[in-house]
């Protein structure tokens, strides 16, 4: 079946023991020009499938052999392609929820608002053809790619394979998340995005949008905790002429721009409780009421979001509604921190840094061996877009193509390396010999000589400590005899200005009391 086949060939399976209707339902698939058949219970359901395919099954919950769901897990457990609309009752979230994480594409409740029914099964429909047009190309030797619908032509990327690969990483990690969103992008299931702050959250969004069914309508990313409290509503839902001061002309929200697309709800734990309920009544509606109007009207749209908060601990401590919460994550993917997967911290940088220099019109700068051990010391706590600002920096500060790393944060600059040779070798093997006060400079441990038997290296159990402290001694030592001059110090030192002060505050090195004795003047 391609994907513009006319409707007639689309076949669509009805289960509801409700005669009355199961009628209304098939009348109103039929004029859409679908092939419907029609069963009453899970049996004779059973019964039409044994028979045929179908792109579509609707299915109430409550049937009088069984559930709805049990229908679903069967299709699913055999590979079974039909996509499957469950019908619930009215105000029975949890069974909403349950179907979505048996795997239903979508759900509606009752009573079944027709508009809104066919809105949906056609979604379905959509859907279920993308994935017979990728069967297909598959089967005549067209692998599309991870399973993904190509919506442009062979000789161009498919969106959603693009969008997957700005997800850099081939961690495991980075490969369970990639493969989670190809998963479930599929289907109408709302999406919890969790992680720190800089990790990729949206990046994760759009991904799920573009491989999704509804990757040709818009996604509408709003950021909720940057949006004044008195305002949300009117941004949410829309705002009618008139409403209030200033509403010179009807106007649309967040939901009615992401008609027929994704809304993606990035700090989604920032919002605050009064609009955490509207947002609830709109989700489980799928309906909202623009500010100063009466009459409800119905949206068609994903709900995608994302948060670096733990939202069941704010559900315990009550800053977040516990049924949202359930709404929101029917599916969760986590993102895991930088520190987490290292291993993709050499693509990440050849990724970032082809996009900075592509942006700044200079010549992609190379990525040495000891660079990008420098930038494995820093902490990254900003993740991703700590480690994009970090390479946005090198890439200013580079000379001649070399990159040169600024880290600024809590990592410690690798220690400059020793000369070769056996003598180098015994001084490094050698303890650090103490420093004593009021010396012209730090005190250097004597070569040994011919037959001098050199002293075993002692392995501190916490080299990060150790090579703290001895920083920190010396520091301390040249800014006395410089008298806290941190300038001269920094001469001394082979420092710049900039890269002393760092190690001053991150070694927390106490400058003297009195103000004319610390200064960065010579």
């Amino acid at each position: 079946m391609d994907a513009t086949a006319s409707q007639k060939d689309v076949s669509v399976l009805v289960v509801d023991d409700e005669p009355d209707l199961r009628t209304l339902y098939e009348l109103a698939l039929v004029r859409e020009g679908y092939q419907v058949v029609a069963a009453g219970d899970l049996a004779q359901a059973w019964e039409r499938l044994a028979a045929q395919r179908f792109d579509v099954v609707i299915t109430d919950m409550r049937l009088p052999d069984g559930l709805g769901t049990s229908l679903l897990q069967r299709l699913r457990e055999q590979q079974r392609r039909e996509r499957c609309v469950v019908i619930t009752a009215y105000g029975s979230a949890d069974n909403a929820v349950e179907s979505l994480k048996a795997g239903a594409f979508d759900y509606l409740t009752k009573p079944v608002d027709i508009a809104q029914f066919r809105a949906v099964i056609a979604s379905a429909v959509l859907g279920a053809r993308k994935e017979a047009v990728a069967g297909r190309r598959h089967n005549a030797g067209q692998a599309p790619r991870n399973g993904f619908n190509r919506r442009r032509t062979d000789t161009e990327p498919a969106v959603g394979e693009a969008a997957l690969q700005r997800l850099v990483g081939e961690s495991r990690a980075m490969r369970l998340v990639k493969e989670r969103v190809a998963k479930v992008a599929r289907s109408m299931a709302p999406v919890l995005v969790s992680g720190e702050s800089g990790t990729g959250k949206e990046l994760v969004a759009r991904a799920l949008h573009a491989n999704s069914h509804r990757s040709a309508g818009p996604l509408v990313a709003v950021n909720c905790s940057a949006i004044p409290e008195q305002l949300l509503e009117a941004e949410f839902f829309g705002s009618r002429k008139g409403a209030f001061t200033g509403a010179a002309h009807d106007r649309d929200g967040f939901f009615q721009a992401a008609g027929g697309g994704t809304l993606f709800l990035d700090e989604i734990g920032d919002l605050p409780l009064a609009m955490q309920s509207k947002l609830l009544r709109a989700i489980q509606e799928r309906s909202v009421r623009r500010v100063g109007s009466t009459q409800e009207e119905a949206v068609d749209v994903r709900i995608d979001s994302a948060t670096q908060r733990d939202l069941a601990a704010d559900v315990q401590a009550g800053r977040f509604r516990q049924d949202l919460f359930y709404r929101l994550n029917v599916i969760d993917i986590q993102i895991p921190p930088l520190r987490e997967r290292l291993d993709d911290l050499p693509a990440l940088c050849e990724s970032l840094l082809a996009r900075i220099a592509q942006e700044s019109g200079v010549p992609v700068p190379a990525l040495s061996a000891g660079v990008l051990e420098q930038i494995c010391l820093a902490p990254l706590k900003g993740n991703v877009r700590e480690l994009e600002n970090l390479l946005h920096r090198a890439v200013a500060l580079s000379e001649g193509g070399v990159l040169q790393v600024d880290v600024v944060g809590e990592a410690t600059m690798p220690a400059p390396l020793a000369p070769e040779g056996p003598t180098a070798r015994a001084a490094v093997a050698a303890p650090p010999a103490p420093l004593a006060a009021g010396a012209s400079g730090a005190a250097a441990a004597p070569a040994p000589g011919p037959g001098t038997v050199a002293v075993p290296l002692i392995i501190p159990h916490d080299l990060q400590s150790h090579l703290d402290q001895q920083e920190r001694e010396i520091l301390v030592q040249t800014l006395r005899e410089t008298g806290f001059n941190r300038t001269a110090a920094a001469a001394r030192l082979g420092l710049s200005l900039r890269q002393i002060r760092y190690r001053i505050a991150r070694l927390k090195i106490d400058a003297p009391t009195d103000p004319e004795a610390a200064h960065d003047g010579a």
